[in-house]
């Protein structure tokens, strides 16, 4: 059969063979699409790139177009907007038949992916001139590279924060034992009466940054004691919370993949989940749950879990999965004392570079007690407002910028609670507060009470009176003055004064 030639010679285009001379393979797009994600996170940076790039995925090259998805509108937009220039030109680098990228929304459903931590690798291998795709390796067996690292990245569902360390986690009376059970895990997993660990408290108290310092630590393990710079060999951990645990379960049933699923899990020498809580009421997820966990147990790998309660009363669990929970060792993080707050107040302050005084970081402490996420929260916005408007952190910046959440923690305060407050904090003995004693060091404080509960209570003058031993609302009214005085001509008594309404006002 013979094919007609046009008139310079030349065979007439073929649209089908265009398209196989300018497609790649499979293996040889991922590899390219890993050296554009792996410079691309190099020259944004880590944080940028886990927050608008990483879940972007390759769907394919069609003659000269790269089609890569994102899972939002408002990523893709954001993409194209900040990025889309550069996604071309990185792509045109490496591959002269791409000349433009399209960005879309879809399903994460792509081909050949190469994890953040191998297209890094693949980057980093490429720079320094490394032979192939991949250094060493020739493309014939990158796709079994690539499968084999996705593998191992969906099990670290939930990427670890490298501020949530051993290091940077502040140790007090509240947490120490719990603290202690998770170094112990991180140096010895499943160590015989550790396994499983059960961590459990309330909200914001610390024990989602155990759980990812512990997988931090065996992943990236320390050199030994011994001063070599040998270290431990790292482990495989899959990290993920309770919900993302139900939520590929699900996955895997509606895909025919529950194997798949069941194998991944299995595979691996410690498997941690966040929040267990939310299983509650979820039969098959619990079941699927108690057979990996005895799966894992069983062979000897370490299972450490977390929660807002202890196993004993997690009401709406199975009770052979309560009972399992319980079999090892279960850590509480108790409500956080003044000290350890002002502790973790001062090194969250030394670590930004930021000038906080010390009576800021008392009044916070005070002031907010159930949560150390917001505390933190709190001094965040502090030191923001501090680097960009250029001001110093005052008691009294701290209450503007921090009047929202001060607010919430409003509350009433009473005249019993100010003098006990007062007469603690001038060392003074509570029945001062009502004696008839004159002496100075007894008068000042009692007149600083009397201030106090004129600002800070709805009573009136002779009611104020009566609780200062029957004083007439004179000597009320007298002290108010004093203190008020006092206050504009000293500023060190005046701001002795001003967190001691601060505080009662916590």
């Amino acid at each position: 059969m013979s094919m007609d030639a046009s008139e310079d010679g030349s065979l007439p285009s073929d649209p089908a063979r265009e398209r196989t001379t300018h497609a790649e393979t499979e293996s040889q797009l991922a590899v390219q699409w890993a050296r554009v994600r792996g410079r691309l996170q190099n020259e944004v940076g880590d944080v940028e790139y886990r927050t608008w790039l990483r879940q972007m995925t390759l769907v394919g090259l069609e003659i000269d177009e790269i089609t890569v998805r994102l899972p939002t509108r408002f990523l893709r937009d954001w993409v194209r907007t900040h990025y889309g220039d550069r996604l071309t030109a990185l792509w045109l680098a490496e591959n002269r038949a791409v000349r433009r990228v399209e960005i879309r929304v879809g399903p994460s459903v792509q081909m050949g992916l190469i994890p953040d931590s191998v297209a890094q690798g693949t980057a980093t291998a490429a720079a320094a001139g490394g032979a192939g795709p991949i250094a060493g390796v020739p493309v014939a067996v990158v796709p079994a590279v690539v499968a084999a690292a996705a593998r191992t990245e969906e099990k670290n569902d939930a990427s670890l924060d490298q501020r949530f360390t051993f290091d940077s986690f502040i140790v007090g009376k509240p947490n120490e034992f719990a603290y202690a059970c998770a170094r112990r895990v991180a140096e010895k997993p499943a160590s015989q009466g550790f396994n499983p660990l059960f961590l459990y408290g309330g909200v914001g108290l610390g024990k989602t940054h155990l759980m990812h310092a512990i997988a931090w630590e065996l992943t990236h393990p320390a050199p030994l004691a011994d001063g070599t710079d040998d270290r431990r060999k790292p482990v495989s951990v899959a990290y993920m919370s309770a919900e993302k645990f139900m939520y590929r379960f699900i996955a895997a049933i509606r895909s025919k993949s529950t194997m798949e699923f069941k194998e991944e899990l299995r595979s691996v020498d410690v498997l941690m989940v966040d929040d267990l809580q939310f299983l509650i009421g979820k039969d098959a997820t619990q079941e699927e749950f108690f057979h990996t966990f005895n799966a894992l147990v069983d062979a000897g790998k370490q299972i450490v879990v977390s929660s807002d309660k202890s196993p004993s009363d997690l009401s709406g669990l199975e009770d052979r999965v309560r009972t399992r929970l319980g079999c090892g060792m279960v850590a509480d993080l108790h409500a956080t004392t003044f000290e350890l707050r002002m502790s973790i107040l001062e090194a969250k302050a030394t670590r930004a570079g930021v000038p906080v005084p010390h009576k800021v970081m008392e009044f916070l402490s005070h002031k907010i007690t159930s949560n150390i996420r917001e505390l933190e929260g709190a001094l965040n916005r502090l030191i923001a407002h501090a680097n960009l408007f250029g001001r110093t952190v005052t008691l009294d910046a701290t209450q503007e910028v921090l009047h929202d959440i001060l607010k919430a923690h409003d509350r009433r305060v009473t005249i019993e609670e100010i003098q006990r407050r007062v007469a603690e904090h001038y060392n003074i003995r509570l029945t001062d507060m009502s004696s008839a004693r004159r002496a100075r060091a007894v008068a000042r404080p009692r007149q600083v009470a009397m201030y106090l509960a004129k600002q800070l209570t709805s009573r009136s003058l002779p009611e104020i009176g009566r609780k200062f031993g029957n004083r007439d609302h004179t000597t009320v009214m007298h002290a108010v003055s004093r203190v008020s005085e006092l206050m504009g001509l000293d500023s060190a008594f005046g701001e002795d004064v001003e967190l001691l309404r601060r505080m009662l006002e916590s």
